[in-house]
């Protein structure tokens, strides 16, 4: 992608530790190159370092262990197009190191655990996305790395888990009422016991009502869609697949739901769903399965998780060309 730099878009992206924001922002790194786009990465705004925090009891997701003052500070500067120095949180040591200096870009994300907490903050951003994974997945994903890949202890694990759940609850949940679109990742209901989590329902929760945000949809805007896509077109093992499209009616806000639960067992068939869904913001049919297809080897590729990550980048590059558009339109005037 090519452009002046006019105007600096500013993209939040929310969501616990293990929830997917690396692989949803290798996604968003594919699709707007990375000369092209700028990760802060928030933790680097923490005021309280390891041993601080270990000290006062404070965690992470606290915000007293965070300094929103200077995070808004530097991310309006940004926006205005000028550079900063970054603090830099360092995850080896847990000490906070010197600073690093930020020049503005044409994309900037500020991803972590806090982009939508502080109201300031959360005004400067263009976009917004809310990484949602229900406790029974996270246990199963955290167990499954923390266990086999560093050999801790189950009761730990759990343990660890539960220790962070207070301030979760308290902190981070809340965000996800602001953002523009949430994906969220549960049990499959297509299976009674699945204790692995290897089959997932996926839902991207999109808010209704926001300019230049057109939901995308399955079949017939404002429907009811219930749909088993398996069959000749679509190659789908036990247990299946269900899709569905329409309102959330939990949900305090309008939003549009399109859920996924089950998985594809070959990616090339993605297009078959694709040409059933509109408003995607593709620039062209097979676009979403193309970027799917590109990097199959991504966590979450072979169910809705990616599919999901995908038509959420696909709808921040709709709202960033959106956006400079009009930009440009205003400065041709003056």
């Amino acid at each position: 992608m090519t452009s002046s730099l006019d105007r600096v878009v500013l993209i939040g992206v929310a969501g616990d530790s293990g929830c997917g924001k690396s692989t949803f922002l290798r996604r968003l790194t594919d699709l707007f190159g990375e000369e092209f786009l700028t990760v802060i990465c928030l933790d680097d705004y923490h005021s309280l370092d390891r041993k601080q925090r270990k000290e006062t009891g404070i965690t992470a997701l606290d915000p007293r262990a965070n300094n929103f003052d200077l995070m808004y500070e530097q991310i309006k500067a940004l926006k205005n197009g000028q550079p900063i120095d970054k603090p830099i949180y360092n995850h080896e040591t847990g000490a906070i190191d010197p600073p690093e200096r930020i020049e503005p870009n044409h994309i900037i994300v500020v991803e972590g655990l806090h982009p939508l907490y502080d109201e300031r903050v959360r005004e400067l951003l263009d976009f917004s996305v809310y990484l949602d994974i229900s406790d029974e997945v996270k246990i199963a994903w955290k167990i499954q790395r923390d266990m086999a890949e560093r050999g801790h202890r189950y009761e730990d694990v759990l343990a660890a888990i539960n220790s962070r759940r207070p301030d979760f609850t308290a902190y981070i949940e809340p965000q996800k009422k602001h953002a523009d679109v949430v994906i969220q990742v549960l049990p499959t209901q297509l299976l009674k016991e699945d204790k692995e989590r290897k089959v997932l329902r996926v839902r991207m929760i999109q808010k209704e009502g926001i300019e230049g945000l057109e939901p995308v949809y399955l079949f017939d805007e404002g429907s009811t869609i219930h749909w088993t896509p398996c069959g000749r077109k679509l190659t789908c093992s036990y247990p299946g697949m269900q899709m569905y499209y329409g309102p959330d009616p939990y949900s305090q806000d309008n939003v549009s739901v399109l859920e996924v639960d089950g998985q594809f067992d070959n990616l090339d068939e993605v297009i078959y769903i694709e040409t059933h869904l509109s408003k995607t913001s593709t620039k062209y049919q097979g676009e979403m399965t193309h970027l799917l297809l590109q990097h199959r080897e991504y966590p979450g590729s072979n169910n809705g998780t990616g599919l999901f990550q995908v038509l959420t980048g696909l709808k921040m590059r709709a709202m960033y060309e959106r956006v400079t558009a009009k930009e440009a339109k205003i400065a041709a005037k003056v």
